[in-house]
């Protein structure tokens, strides 16, 4: 997004998976998609139309997480069986499976460097691997809840952690210590990333609403109350000027970090939007969901957006007239 003027349009659009996408990510060569479903499978969509896309099976039950390594050469996936598999997004399909928790797995994250893995869970902790031969290293262990959520920073000195006993964790990894906790939101925490200049955090929460802390000062910077619905993931901008945001609420929300204000809306699915990633170089985003058909079979959609050119949004004008009125509530929080 190179000028708050270059509106969002709807792209492609991909339809395969037989339950609920819960995670989707790019591959940096912008060749590929990844997304997780709750049908138990892994897909590798082909951004090239003339391709066909990879539908991985291996796991056991719902997949929960996705993520390309840096390079793009791996895919890891978590699940509700408890492992976590490295796959090669090739035509075979070559999978490495490791059992990683005595709970479901939420989340799968490598590090910037593409050496190590973070993994949460169910059972209330995070762990941290090595990619090469998923050689266990520690474990986090102060949560008193699910951890939904865990991600390096950029630098990957920390890890941030998000859980259902409603606080975030930021760790360091070389102590292995916590050294911060946020206990702000009034609900749990289900998604959690690190800005990309690494000073600070945004979380996606239950009750609605979006909050982004410096972690430097450890002080509240903005408090979004923009969707009417469960805030189930986000993603920042590779500028670090943007956010987007993913709800229950069947929309998603492009925030402007500089102005502290809603920029876009957008509609482009029918139910929950579960997952949205902006692409490496910013240029794209991808959304997944749970979108049911007027047949009454639920089918998937995953939206792919280009954000140089223009979508009809039908309420934009409206939207527009409305944030000149009146602004989400901004104000830091001591």
């Amino acid at each position: 997004m190179t000028s708050a003027l270059d509106d969002p349009t709807l792209e492609r659009h991909f339809k395969g998976h037989r339950d609920t996408i819960t995670s989707v990510d790019f591959n940096c060569n912008m060749k590929q998609i990844a997304t997780g479903s709750m049908d138990s499978c892994l897909m590798i969509w082909n951004l090239k139309p003339q391709m066909r896309a990879y539908r991985f099976v291996g796991h056991k039950d719902a997949v929960t997480s996705v993520q390309f390594s840096p390079s793009g050469h791996l895919v890891a996936s978590a699940s509700r069986d408890k492992t976590v598999r490295l796959w090669v997004p090739s035509v075979k399909g070559e999978s490495t499976a490791f059992r990683a928790h005595t709970g479901t797995v939420r989340s799968v994250s490598f590090s910037g460097d593409g050496q190590t893995l973070v993994t949460a869970s169910d059972d209330k902790t995070l762990k941290v691997w090595t990619v090469h031969r998923q050689k266990f290293l520690f474990s986090l262990n102060q949560h008193i809840n699910w951890v939904r959520c865990a991600k390096f920073s950029p630098d990957g000195r920390l890890i941030v952690s998000a859980s259902d006993d409603k606080s975030i964790k930021i760790w360091d990894k070389t102590s292995q210590e916590c050294i911060h906790s946020f206990y702000e939101h009034g609900g749990c925490v289900n998604y959690v990333d690190f800005h990309p200049s690494g000073t600070c955090i945004a979380a996606a929460c239950t009750d609605n609403t979006v909050k982004v802390w410096d972690i430097r000062t450890n002080k509240l910077l903005q408090h979004y109350q923009v969707h009417s619905g469960v805030v189930n993931g986000l993603s920042f901008h590779p500028s670090g000027n943007y956010l987007i945001t993913a709800s229950n609420d069947s929309t998603m929300k492009i925030l402007d970090l500089l102005e502290g204000r809603l920029l876009y809306t957008l509609h482009g699915h029918q139910g929950p939007v579960t997952c949205v990633t902006f692409s490496r170089t910013g240029d794209y985003f991808a959304s997944g969901g749970s979108d049911e058909q007027t047949v009454a079979i639920l089918e998937q959609r995953l939206t792919l957006t280009e954000d140089k050119l223009k979508e009809c949004i039908d309420n934009q004008h409206q939207i527009n007239l409305q944030l000149h009125r009146r602004e989400p509530d901004l104000q830091p929080r001591d």
